[in-house]
């Protein structure tokens, strides 16, 4: 537990999970590299890693597994904030690289340990007194309780004064859209922040049936989520960068070039550069800098969050050519 003088800038929730990564098929064999994955979990290592306060919340299970991911985070410096479930597994994962462009994950995570994250874990966590709430689509998808204890904890937190941010994060094997439609679309009232993919817009906002394309979509969903009192509408473009939107405008940030070895993971750590600069009171603009740059190292990396940056070599990424040794 994190010590009663120790208040973090930053908290998250969710399941953290074992993934168990292959760099070949899978049903050929071969050895398995043994991480922590989750996208709350890797936003906090983000965070943490550029300078900031940061605890995570969680339930692991009494296994091996849940003390692999204690320990990581712990490691990162990050403030641990969790229950322990002596009947129910940690997830696992397992994560595939199919072929060079195409990796699939496999989920081992029904009933895990994880999934019960409740209200009253939800009430432990706000002793902490943090500025930024982090929550994503993906813990409301892993069960009714879950559901329940993210409801409870944006409507809490946006009723106590602090930004809440709301990572879409769309996992198809895990809901459908519909599903996820209902359930993130009255959600993300609470949100200050809004972060989503192009694609994930229309599960929280209404798609305007006469839009041609996403591009001609995104911005009449945007200004329907700021009316409804979202602050700040993120859209994570990949490879084509980022754009926020915001009743005062709209602002676009190119992605910074790299060569890409390793997607996953880029989305929280783009999410982990953009609230970093939000603590630090960056404008928008740094906020996306700071974002691009983060999401760059993750691509140019391999692993979900082993390769993020520490402060201090953001600037790594800048003005550094391409292949160039440091002596």
């Amino acid at each position: 537990m994190i010590a009663d003088h120790w208040t973090p800038e930053l908290l998250t929730l969710g399941e953290s999970m074992v993934s168990l990564r292959s760099a070949g098929p899978l049903s050929a064999g071969g050895a398995l590299g043994m991480h922590v994955a989750g996208a709350e979990s890797n936003v906090a290592v983000g965070v943490a890693r550029l300078g900031h306060r940061v605890a995570w919340a969680g339930v692991v299970g009494a296994d091996p597994h849940g003390e692999f991911i204690l320990r990581q985070l712990r490691g990162e410096g990050i403030g641990v904030q969790h229950r322990e479930d002596a009947g129910r597994s940690t997830g696992v994962m397992f994560l595939e690289q199919r072929t060079a462009d195409i990796t699939r994950a496999f989920y081992y995570r029904a009933g895990s340990a994880g999934s019960t994250l409740d209200r009253d874990d939800v009430d432990r966590v706000f002793r902490s007194g943090a500025r930024v709430l982090h929550l994503t689509g993906i813990t409301a998808a892993l069960s009714r309780e879950a559901r329940r204890a993210v409801e409870y904890a944006a409507a809490r937190a946006a009723g106590e004064g602090l930004d809440v941010s709301l990572d879409v994060n769309y996992r198809s094997k895990l809901w459908s859209r519909d599903e996820a439609r209902a359930v993130l679309t009255p959600l993300a009232r609470h949100a200050s922040i809004l972060i989503a993919s192009e694609d994930e817009l229309g599960l929280v906002a209404a798609e305007p049936g006469s839009a041609g394309t996403s591009g001609d979509a995104e911005p009449a969903m945007a200004a329907e989520l700021l009316h409804r009192g979202v602050r700040e509408v993120v859209v994570k473009r990949g490879a084509a960068g980022a754009g926020v939107h915001t009743t005062a405008g709209r602002w676009e940030r190119p992605a910074v070039p790299v060569t890409s070895i390793d997607t996953v993971g880029a989305g929280d750590a783009f999410t982990a550069g953009y609230l970093s600069a939000l603590l630090d009171g960056e404008d928008v603009a740094g906020r996306l800098q700071r974002g691009a740059l983060a999401g760059a190292f993750a691509v140019s990396t391999a692993g979900d969050w082993e390769g993020l940056p520490r402060r201090g070599e953001l600037a790594l990424l800048g003005d550094t050519p391409s292949g160039t040794t440091q002596r």
